[in-house]
């Protein structure tokens, strides 16, 4: 049976939930068993109480309070509630296609792995709206973890990928505390040696709100996760 939970973090989202929810309810004609987990981060705009009344309305959405105001928090909070043998982490703004969602988990359960991660800078992919800043700054950062963790993959700091959940349980406790939780995830996958593979995925920015995502006070904290993961690899080699 295809068993699948996602979660979503949110904080004020109200606009773009009414969007983000018609789309992720069609997938449950593809998944049998499956739960949304909307983790609410502290959110002052409607967006908890307008997720309480979808819940009502639809059993698979389940709602959850973070505990401690951050994306690392909620994340963390996600994968303690999930229920289902395979999670993804999605964002709430849908910028990542629906559709590799049913590529990544044909493959992961399929190839029975630990792991699958997307990669939007790869042959095979659509790339759209992307701030140019934000590419330039991301692709050498991403290449500068690929040299130091000596792999392939190039696309650390999207968080769209799906997971094994008993692994990644195993990944607990989460230490970053914003969006450098999506870099500290993979990267403890790859040190810790567990199975994963990677495949294209599209992206098409936002069209609804403004991200969350700022690089001026971002750069510290991935600089932070990076050299944690770093040294974590370091001292499972010995």
């Amino acid at each position: 049976m295809m068993s699948l939970s996602i979660i979503i973090p949110v904080h004020n989202e109200i606009k773009q939930l009414k969007v983000t929810i018609k789309k992720l309810i069609k997938l449950k004609k593809f998944f049998k068993n499956f739960e949304i987990l909307f983790i609410d981060d502290f959110s002052n705009d409607g967006t908890y109480i307008f997720l309480k009344k979808n819940s009502v309305k639809y059993k698979f959405l389940k709602i959850i309070k973070n505990k401690k105001k951050g994306l690392g928090s909620a994340i963390e909070q996600g994968i303690k509630n999930c229920k289902l043998k395979y999670v993804c982490i999605q964002a709430c703004d849908m910028s990542d296609d629906i559709r590799d969602l049913k590529k990544y988990y044909k493959i992961i359960s399929t190839e029975n792995l630990d792991a699958i991660f997307g990669s939007r800078f790869t042959s095979g992919t659509i790339v759209k709206d992307y701030p140019l800043i934000k590419l330039i700054l991301n692709r050498i950062f991403n290449n500068i973890v690929r040299i130091l963790f000596f792999t392939k993959y190039n696309d650390f700091t999207n968080g769209f990928k799906m997971y094994n959940r008993a692994t990644l349980k195993k990944l607990l406790p989460i230490v970053s505390e914003n969006f450098n939780v999506f870099l500290e995830i993979p990267l403890k996958i790859i040190s810790r040696k567990y199975s994963y593979k990677t495949i294209p995925i599209n992206y098409y920015n936002r069209m609804i709100g403004v991200s969350k995502f700022e690089i001026k006070e971002l750069g510290s904290m991935y600089l932070f996760t990076l050299l944690y993961c770093l040294f974590e690899r370091i001292l499972l080699k010995k």
